[in-house]
């Protein structure tokens, strides 16, 4: 029996549809005892994950080995001083080291704070000066070690630092420590109330701001995984993420291994779809999860035959339904979308046993209660466009929403205004009760299945003389889904041209992330602005 349903009652109708789902756990409920090790103690031969990565090397995982792994480290950093809420950020790429890092981290009761490997300097800058970060372990690849090393000099000079795999200066070697370190840790004091889990999310304006998830957070996920990716006892799933965003919480982790279901890691750093599928075939993956990125590369490039795969879905930006019809005919698997961010898990999806509908979000998660309101609080009419929001069925903060923003009390508020949560997404509803997506009532970009928050981009180009004024927009593009475009005023004395854009666009990429990257600029002589003097994107988008 899957360890999930210790903690929670499902509600199935005659035709097997989950139409409610509920959860009961204990006040010191913690992902990496009652979960990892609980399993590890049943089944310590159980398969958790297995690894591969782009230059041959393989290994496969049991739950006994990810417990006592989790153990060793645990006690690695309790030496080093890290106690119950401390935030150690953690930017692991896809080494298997994150998986026994964060069973780690939550058996200590600490907080992880998981980063991609592509921030800058600047970027570590601003997280570290955020919160305060007792330990950072991170990726010996690349030279993401200096990068993270400089910032730590500058904004958190105190904290431990860690590489694994080899020895780097100015690092601690996680690995060595944890060969040598027990594989026993005695179960620490924790509460499911305690913040386990702090992603950094893009914004429209300002910063990325900071997301807190309690202990409570992985159970959400069952739904995620089970109804959703249909992910299944001792099946092996597979998500295309890196463990810095918050869709590795949604796929590679949390709902798999508590329905019993293990998962699929391929480590890779240039996308290739021929070497999703390799894998997906020489390790007999039966479910999968990608940003429509990769489906649209899949079906422009060619699809292979996968005959292990069972079921297939998406989510972080809109999926154009050609794509989606293309899929199923050269597969026979329904696509299917859903719908969710940081703050949450999943909301909305083409559940199992649902249905279908192509170019749909699906139904509502029967763990939430969404609904769409217009702008005064009244309920949108069907077909008419409005918010997505999550209207609490007890008056409480459901299970999976995350518990606030870091250090910002007001945007929480405001988030929550009304008494329901509001995403910032618009969608209608069709008389079947599915979901379609209309667009942000924010302007966050989703490109390559990345969030972008326009003002990232925006500050950057300011810095360049040339510039007077800037805004930045996503546009489609039928790769990405949607690519990073600036407008531009120059400064007296500058000339639009070729010259000129180029110069912007390498100037501005130099100094961002890679998922941030200007893909098109167009100059102009002034940008549209509303009758307050804000620029109005979407006029620009239009």
């Amino acid at each position: 029996m899957s360890i999930y349903k210790k903690y929670c009652t499902e509600q199935l109708d005659g035709h097997s549809r989950l139409t409610d789902i509920r959860f009961e756990y204990p006040e010191n409920f913690n992902f990496g005892y009652d979960v990892v090790d609980a399993i590890a103690a049943q089944t310590p031969g159980k398969r958790a994950m297995v690894w591969c990565n782009a230059l041959g090397e393989e290994h496969t995982f049991t739950f006994c080995d990810v417990s006592r792994a989790s153990n060793r480290i645990a006690n690695v950093l309790r030496d080093a001083g890290i106690r119950r809420g401390d935030h150690v950020m953690v930017c692991l790429k896809r080494h298997y080291e994150y998986w026994f890092t964060a069973v780690a981290l939550h058996k200590l009761g600490a907080v992880l704070v998981p980063v991609t490997h592509m921030l800058t300097e600047s970027d570590f800058v601003y997280r570290m000066g955020c919160v305060p970060i007792k330990g950072i372990i991170c990726t010996p690849q690349g030279d993401v070690h200096s990068r993270i090393l400089a910032a730590a000099r500058r904004k958190a000079p105190n904290c431990r630092l860690w590489t694994v795999q080899q020895e780097i200066e100015g690092f601690s070697n996680l690995t060595a420590a944890m060969e040598a370190a027990s594989d026993v840790f005695e179960r620490q004091e924790t509460s499911v109330h305690d913040d386990m889990l702090l992603y950094f999310t893009s914004g429209t304006t300002g910063y990325p701001k900071g997301v807190i998830h309690d202990f409570a957070y992985p159970l959400a996920h069952v739904v995620t995984a089970k109804y959703w990716q249909q992910a299944e006892e001792d099946g092996l799933h597979f998500t295309v993420a890196e463990t810095g965003w918050a869709k590795a919480s949604w796929g590679k982790l949390y709902g798999q291994w508590l329905i019993g279901c293990a998962v699929m890691i391929f480590d890779f750093d240039n996308f290739d779809p021929k070497q999703l599928c390799t894998v997906i075939n020489t390790y007999g993956v039966t479910s999968f999860c990608a940003p429509p990125t990769v489906y649209r590369y899949l079906t422009r490039k060619g699809i292979p035959d996968m005959p292990t795969l069972r079921h297939a879905c998406t989510a972080g930006e809109v999926l154009n339904p050609e794509v989606s019809r293309r899929f199923t005919a050269r597969t026979g698997l329904e696509l299917r979308e859903g719908y969710g961010q940081t703050e949450s898990t999943l909301l909305l999806g083409n559940l199992k046993n649902c249905g279908n509908a192509v170019g749909s979000l699906g139904g509502a998660n029967p763990l939430y209660r969404v609904e769409l309101q217009n702008d005064d609080g009244s309920p949108t009419p069907v077909g008419q466009i409005g918010e997505i929001v999550v209207v609490p069925k007890d008056g409480q903060r459901p299970i999976g929403l995350f518990v606030r923003y870091l250090a910002d009390p007001a945007r929480y508020e405001t988030a929550w205004r009304g008494g329901v949560y509001h995403t910032g997404d618009a969608a209608y509803r069709d008389e079947n009760g599915r979901f379609f997506f209309h667009g942000r009532n924010d302007d966050l970009i989703k490109t390559g299945g990345f969030r972008v928050g326009p003002s990232e981009v925006e500050n950057v180009l300011m810095e360049h003389d040339a510039v007077l004024e800037c805004a930045v927009v996503g546009i489609p593009d039928p790769l990405r889904g949607q690519a990073i475009k600036a407008y531009v005023i120059l400064n007296p004395g500058f000339t639009a041209d070729k010259d000129m854009e180029k110069g912007l666009r390498e100037f501005a990429n130099a100094k961002m992330a890679e998922y941030k990257w200007i893909r098109c600029i167009e100059f102009l002589d002034q940008i549209p602005k509303t009758i307050s003097n804000k620029i109005c994107k979407a006029a620009l988008r239009r």
